[in-house]
């Protein structure tokens, strides 16, 4: 089963600030959903309530630490490996890893893809993205994302795969 950890990011490596992105990018949000569509995506508690709904056509795995949470649709989990179990036993061919911060962490040792939009930005925020060790890492492709007018930024989409 492959791992890919999709994430958007400013220059300096920010992906959030007080529980939100600090930009808005609706092209991102619409490759988001064209890069997960049918996935399972799991995601931090936090990165859920930033969100404010589940993902349709996609299970939603969320994590937390909270034992009595019940989201309906979603599946609560208390730890990464558990949502990566389920899904490895449903003989899932990829899991998405959406974030935060935590997940993030906790997921890169395990991650085989990153997805990553780089903004063309460096911008204030108290999150950021775990750096990819260079020698475990590949730079498989570097696309100009296609913007439009309601975008703050410029973005380009990298996609690294980790070094066997």
């Amino acid at each position: 089963m492959i791992v890919t950890l999709v994430v958007a990011m400013a220059k300096n490596r920010v992906i959030g600030s007080g529980g939100a992105m600090p930009w808005r990018m609706p092209s991102d949000l619409k490759h988001l959903r064209a890069a997960t569509m049918g996935k399972p995506v799991v995601m931090g508690r936090k990165t859920f309530d930033s969100v404010g709904k589940l993902l349709d056509g996609r299970t939603n795995y969320i994590i937390t630490r909270q034992r009595d949470l019940v989201i309906p649709g979603a599946v609560v989990v208390a730890s990464l490996d558990a949502a990566l179990d389920f899904e490895r036993t449903k003989g899932a061919a990829e899991v998405m890893i959406l974030g935060g911060g935590e997940i993030y962490n906790m997921a890169l040792p395990q991650a085989d893809r990153v997805v990553l939009t780089e903004l063309a930005a460096s911008l204030d925020g108290d999150t950021t993205f775990p750096e990819l060790p260079v020698h475990q890492w590949r730079l498989v492709s570097r696309t100009p994302l296609v913007t439009g007018p309601k975008d703050d930024y410029a973005a380009d989409v990298i996609e690294y795969e980790r070094v066997r």
